[in-house]
């Protein structure tokens, strides 16, 4: 079922403007925000199979793309569902701190920032419009290679958090940092296996018009992780909680793509 391209780009803002807005009058009730990256997971995922199946491209490649983007995303999406808001006594820790600053303007300046997430969902779907329009009449080693790219990213985030959930149910692991698998390599293994994993749809959009447009997915995602609530977040909240440790752990160990450990000999040994 193919459609006018601007069409659907004007569908899919509308849809996600109005998932938000939805979102944030629950959030208004619960006073609680926790569940606006599930949302937002769930949102790209909605938006690569609209695209999919409304793009103008070669039908088996932007199904394809639809159906990495929709299994991405139910992974993540649930991921995040149960870690984040089944199994959370409080609202994220974040989203408890912009309502203190936020103060008497709390609730307008939430309603902004989920529709700024709204953006985002647009943003990180872009990728999957482009390969929608890609209409090269053949499936090529480029596919293939996205797929494969596909298969590590997610398949190394799946990893990297079954590896930090299993530490963390674990009574005695409380207060400890996690080095366990991945986590021996890269402070945040699964931030760095969610950035590879946006590398897959650029191959994939080779051929198309605005082909150079897939490069956003991973450009913004590094923004995010480095500049705004990924890693400096995360890391603050560590070095809250486990002092000396996380200190040390910072020294040791790469922050993001997994590499070597540096052994750091302190006097009086382990």
């Amino acid at each position: 079922m193919n459609g006018d391209p601007y069409l659907i780009l004007v569908l899919g803002a509308v849809l996600a403007s109005v998932a938000m807005f939805v979102l944030w009058l629950l959030q208004l009730r619960l006073k609680d925000a926790s569940s606006v990256d599930v949302a937002w997971a769930f949102g790209v995922g909605a938006l690569a199979v609209l695209y999919s199946v409304w793009g103008d491209g070669y039908g088996p490649r932007r199904l394809l793309a639809g159906a990495l983007g929709a299994t991405w995303a139910f992974r993540l999406g649930f991921y995040l569902l149960r870690d984040r808001v089944l199994k959370a006594q409080e609202e994220d820790g974040r989203y408890r701190m912009l309502r203190a600053q936020w103060g008497e303007r709390a609730q307008v300046n939430f309603f902004m920032f989920y529709q700024v997430q709204a953006l985002f969902v647009m943003a990180f779907a872009l990728p999957f419009f482009v390969v929608s329009m890609n209409a090269h009449p053949a499936l090529t080693g480029w596919d293939v290679l996205g797929v494969a790219v596909w298969v590590v990213a997610i398949g190394g985030e799946w990893t990297a958090d079954r590896q930090l959930s299993g530490f963390r149910q674990n009574p005695e692991n409380r207060g400890k940092v996690c080095r366990i698998g991945l986590w021996r390599y890269s402070r945040h293994p699964n931030y760095f296996f969610e950035w590879l994993h946006w590398w897959a749809y650029v191959p994939m959009g080779l051929f198309a018009p605005y082909g150079w447009m897939t490069i956003l997915g991973p450009a913004f995602m590094l923004y995010l992780l480095f500049f705004m609530t990924g890693i400096p977040y995360t890391e603050k909240r560590a070095l809250e909680s486990r002092g000396e440790a996380y200190r040390r752990y910072q020294r040791e160990t790469s922050v993001f793509v997994p590499w070597f450990s540096r052994e750091v000999k302190h006097e009086g040994g382990h």
